[in-house]
């Protein structure tokens, strides 16, 4: 299982702090947001490579963060096996991949569900991905979120309960069975049929990826990541893991400033 991080966005809404350095490189204490997400996934035994999407701007950053980690690649353009790092001496067990989107403004970047298709592309990627958005500081293992999958043999999402109403406005929100069987999904809906809402996080099985590849082709949404997840549902069979635990969410300055006070001590 590949794990690919979603990172080409711009962060607009942080203003200077992020103009021209990567969100999910900013500090939460003496780790970055994307280190405290790597160390969990890092231990998952079914993850065996990390690849992280930016844009061309960030990416000489991203590059400088994976070689202080003790590994450094950068893919762009046609990638061929041998360009995999394979240093034995790296804070994570499994070899960081990046890959340069080509993109250096917001307004010229290419979406969340694009950039996942450039690297699937670049890559050859055929096997199962979990992929996540690198934004979050989260208080629950993927581990479970894999098992899950593992499980029920779907590609899945998350979910998690959202009492209000004004914040499913703004966000995906799914309808399930019994069994978390998603029986329909809907962004961002004024009147939201559920109150389960979909975090960005996300696991595609191997043998969907076809789908996922032809997904814009066939009318999908390219910006966001829950775009794809909302497409895949209408076209095979998913499942939602109800998050065991919170996460939060980094959007803006407040909230990473709120972040920094409350979890980087």
């Amino acid at each position: 299982m590949k794990c690919v991080v979603i990172a080409a966005g711009y962060a607009t809404r942080l203003g200077e702090l992020t103009k021209n350095f990567p969100k999910p490189l900013l500090k939460i204490g003496e780790n970055t947001i994307l280190g405290r997400m790597m160390d969990d996934i890092d231990r998952i035994p079914e993850i065996d490579e990390h690849i992280i999407i930016t844009n061309h701007k960030f990416a000489p950053i991203f590059e400088e963060w994976a070689k202080n980690q003790g590994q450094r690649e950068t893919v762009k353009g046609e990638a061929t096996p041998d360009l995999r790092p394979q240093s034995s001496d790296r804070r994570w067990k499994k070899p960081i991949t990046i890959v340069d989107d080509g993109t250096e403004t917001n307004e010229t970047r290419l979406g969340a569900v694009c950039d996942l298709l450039y690297a699937m592309d670049k890559l050859r990627i055929d096997d199962d991905m979990l992929v996540v958005a690198a934004d979050n500081l989260l208080f629950f293992s993927f581990q479970e979120f894999v098992d899950f999958a593992k499980e029920k043999q779907t590609s899945c999402i998350m979910c998690h309960e959202q009492p209000s109403i004004e914040k499913l406005q703004r966000t995906g929100v799914v309808v399930l069975d019994e069994n978390h069987r998603v029986l329909g999904m809907e962004e961002k809906p004024q009147v939201p049929k559920s109150h389960w809402a979909v975090p960005p996080f996300y696991i595609y099985l191997k043998k969907d990826l076809e789908l996922v590849r032809r997904s814009v082709e066939n009318g999908c949404g390219k910006d966001a990541p829950g775009n794809l997840a909302h497409y895949m549902v209408e076209h095979t069979t998913m499942h939602a893991w109800p998050m065991s635990a919170g996460r939060f969410d980094i959007g803006s300055l407040d909230t990473y400033y709120e972040a920094v006070e409350k979890y980087g001590k």
